[in-house]
């Protein structure tokens, strides 16, 4: 069946159209997978908000909070109500709003986990993260607004 030479031909150019798609893809999956980003703490702050405000606008419209805050660095000013013991490489801080059961949780990585270690419930701190988004939980009827890549502001 392969014997003609135009099936050899086309067999020869499928499998270096193949091989050339599977170079690229490589690429691509090791650009992204080494991806990373800068640190946040020498980002300046796209927003800086008061806690309990920041809650309440997501709770008045989460999709356009969600929008506005989209990808950007923000830095939070509130009271710790939650610190979450260290699991793995992350350990989370929230800032609750009492009321309404709503939060804030931020993540910290490795390098930033002596500062967040260092926060106790009802200490008043400024904390710069990048925004994840904001959900409602129907479980919790309250919203949680995530931050990424968090760290303690001086």
């Amino acid at each position: 069946m392969l014997k003609s030479p135009k099936n050899k031909k086309v067999l020869r150019w499928s499998l270096i159209t193949a091989g050339a798609i599977l170079l690229i893809g490589a690429a691509v999956y090791f650009y992204y997978a080494t991806l990373e980003h800068e640190d946040t703490a020498s980002l300046k702050a796209d927003y800086s908000v008061e806690a309990l405000p920041f809650i309440k606008e997501f709770e008045k419209d989460y999709k356009a909070a969600n929008k506005k805050y989209a990808e950007k660095i923000i830095a939070v000013k509130g009271i710790v109500t939650e610190t979450e013991q260290p699991v793995d490489t992350t350990m989370n801080i929230k800032m609750t709003d009492t009321i309404t059961g709503s939060y804030l949780i931020f993540a910290f990585q490795n390098k930033d986990m002596a500062k967040a270690k260092k926060l106790k419930q009802g200490n008043k701190v400024t904390i710069k993260g990048s925004f994840g988004d904001g959900i409602y939980s129907e479980i919790k009827e309250a919203y949680f607004i995530n931050f990424q890549r968090s760290t303690v502001e001086k």
